[in-house]
């Protein structure tokens, strides 16, 4: 199989670190150092399940230099999706498959605007990894795994084929049942913790101590799952519940990623995130006021991160 793993950074840089110690053919898209770096050395991954070093067929920042590709893994952010598929479509050939593995819940929707409806799987991940140094991915903790599967949720051959490269790259790894369900699972997690860690720049235990800000958190879990309900995905008050054991489990230095992209002062998920709420629940009549004043307080920051005027 020819595999594209469109970004390495901490997504694409683990998983697509794995997939290319298999005998696939796998092609990665970088740049700038860390495509040198890559293309001297290899990408080094340090992992808290053992370090590796992975050498890919070809990096590249060039997509005209890459073999057709049987399968596409985006591994950059959700605000870079539909950018990106408009880069990759004349490099793909009919039977080509893009797997989004970014947080969001609408890439899906991003990517049908481009791409036909045959080439779009959907996922997700569960990774805690980052670029640490050019060349060099971190991986300190949390088991990784991934989720995917058909649109229309059918096990049909080619998620097969993919499950069957996945287990030997050996990363845990499922076809789901239902895959928007699982896309808006993770989505009300990281969404829950990620605009509010950003504003209050303080790790998860910090926001749990504070009786006031996990009522916030709260009150963003339930406006992201009256949303999901009006758009017909099949969440309930249980995966909440689920959730807040999961904020609750977390170490308590904890930082999302999303909300280091914003301490940093960096171009973050916002829109993709209390923003999407937001404009779902204008749109379906749905009250998001608690994602609102997440959205509205961390917006200027936005903008002059993204340098708009």
């Amino acid at each position: 199989m020819n595999i594209l793993i469109y970004g390495i950074g901490g997504v694409g840089g683990y998983f697509g670190g794995k997939l290319a110690q298999t005998g696939h053919n796998v092609t990665f898209i970088a740049r700038g150092a860390h495509l040198e770096a890559i293309k001297k050395n290899g990408l080094q991954v340090k992992s808290v399940n053992g370090d590796f070093t992975a050498k890919p067929d070809l990096a590249t920042d060039n997509l005209s230099k890459i073999p057709e590709p049987d399968l596409v893994i985006l591994g950059v952010k959700s605000w870079q999706v539909s950018a990106s598929a408009k880069a990759l479509q004349p490099y793909l050939k009919p039977e080509s498959v893009i797997l989004p593995l970014q947080n969001g819940a609408d890439n899906i929707e991003k990517l049908l605007k481009i791409v036909p409806k045959n080439q779009v799987l959907g996922g997700l991940c569960r990774i805690i990894s980052y670029i640490k140094e050019p060349g060099v991915v971190e991986h300190p903790a949390f088991e990784p795994n991934v989720i995917f599967g058909e649109i229309d949720n059918s096990k049909s051959d080619r998620v097969l084929a993919i499950k069957e490269v996945f287990d030997e790259a050996g990363f845990t790894n499922k076809i789901a049942d239902d895959i928007e369900a699982e896309i808006w699972k993770k989505f009300l997690f990281i969404c829950t913790i990620s605009g509010l860690g950003g504003l209050t720049r303080v790790p998860i235990g910090k926001i749990r101590e504070s009786e006031y800000l996990y009522k916030v958190m709260q009150d963003t879990a339930k406006e992201i799952l009256a949303v999901a309900k009006a758009k017909g995905i099949n969440i309930s008050e249980t995966d909440v519940e689920n959730t807040f054991k999961g904020i609750n489990n977390q170490n308590p230095e904890t930082t999302a990623s999303t909300q280091r992209d914003i301490m940093d002062g960096k171009p973050s998920e916002l829109e993709n995130f209390n923003g999407y709420v937001v404009k779902q629940g204008l749109e379906l009549g749905i009250p998001t006021p608690a994602n609102k004043m997440i959205y509205e307080c961390l917006l200027p920051m936005e903008h002059e991160a993204r340098g708009d005027e």
